[in-house]
């Protein structure tokens, strides 16, 4: 991966030097091409990593997991289905969760999961429709549907997640994170937490979620995308970072005991935007994670992980500033203690998508 990229760099960056040397290089044409350089590592890397992937669903398709390879356990593990939330649709929410609660009770598989709704949501009108969805939940699932709602929202979703961690995480084997918009199959879930017991060294299993549910021109684009070239791209960062992989904090499993090890995330010094709360959170707790010596895997083959796209190219700009901010905090991780190089490296590349 390295070598190709760097080839593939060197031979981009002589279309622009051939261009500039034929007169006399000015200071703003080698301004050029030294700026040119560095930044064009990011593209020819995700390139090359990409086509690593495509080579390898073509030649080795088997050497990924899937679901019908996944051995059945000895036990059955009691897994948490964890969706923090924070002013949504709730009703839509609920619908998700109730799709899924359904799922798994048709599997048989009802009293091994249980779902946990957590509130970060400020408005109270919104609040007061959340615990009217979470009393009709209780109700009427197949599996048990709890509520919690905080009214100090310290650290955002990394510290509601944290405090489910703290007060609840020890009934629970293994927990699956889902964003509002998630929906997850059944036979993926139960394939998640056989996978979890069949490797005690396993701290995270990372899904690729398919774009679902868009209804605009910009969502269907994106939606196209993803289903597109989304699993070669995975394939590709599975091949090249094994057990050192990515955690993108939701459509994943994460095992209990090894986030409540070693997942706990520092306070950056400075002021924002690059000192304060960690924004791009879930890939740092993989990191640390890892440093444990938990292994973090990314299984870009297995079916039936979905999310939704951003509507409009401005939800999507605003999702991106975000990661901006949280990719480039992230530099300031770079001499943390006992991070692995391959960490270290990636830190780097998501700080060039926006540098």
């Amino acid at each position: 991966l390295l070598i190709a990229t760097l080839v593939l760099t060197a031979a981009a960056w002589m279309a622009p030097l051939e261009l500039f040397i034929g007169e006399g290089l000015t200071a703003l044409e080698l301004a050029g091409l030294l700026l040119f350089g560095p930044l064009f590592v990011g593209i020819s890397c995700w390139f090359c990593s990409a086509l690593a992937g495509f080579v390898l669903m073509l030649a080795r398709p088997r050497d990924f997991m899937r679901l019908e390879n996944i051995p059945a356990p000895a036990r059955t593990p009691r897994v948490a289905m964890l969706a923090p939330v924070r002013n949504e649709d709730i009703a839509a929410v609920y619908a998700r969760l109730a799709s899924m609660d359904a799922a798994l009770q048709r599997k048989g598989q009802s009293r091994n999961f249980d779902f946990f709704v957590l509130s970060d949501s400020n408005e109270a009108s919104l609040a007061r429709e959340e615990e009217a969805q979470a009393k009709y939940a209780a109700a009427h699932a197949a599996s048990a549907f709890f509520y919690r709602r905080r009214t100090n929202n310290a650290e955002r979703k990394a510290g509601n997640i944290n405090d489910w961690v703290r007060n609840h995480g020890g009934a629970y084997d293994h927990m699956i994170v889902l964003d509002a918009d998630s929906l997850m199959s059944a036979d993926l879930l139960v394939g998640l937490a056989n996978a979890m017991e069949a490797r005690p060294d396993l701290g995270v299993l990372q899904t690729t979620p398919m774009g679902v549910g868009g209804e605009t021109l910009f969502a269907r684009h994106v939606q196209f995308g993803i289903r597109l070239y989304g699993r070669v791209a995975t394939a590709g960062i599975a091949w090249w970072t094994g057990d050192e992989s990515l955690y993108w904090g939701h459509n994943a499993i994460v095992r209990v005991r090894a986030f409540a090890e070693a997942a706990a995330l520092p306070r950056l010094p400075g002021a924002a935007p690059f000192g304060g709360d960690i924004l791009s959170h879930d890939v740092v707790e993989g990191w640390f994670m890892r440093r444990a010596g938990w292994a973090v895997a990314m299984a870009p083959m297995l079916e039936g992980s979905y999310e939704e796209c951003p509507p409009t190219l401005v939800d999507e700009a605003v999702r991106d500033r975000r990661w901006c901010q949280g990719n480039l905090q992230h530099l300031s991780l770079l001499n943390a203690r006992g991070l692995h190089w391959l960490a270290r490296v990636q830190i780097l590349m998501a700080a060039m998508v926006y540098v």
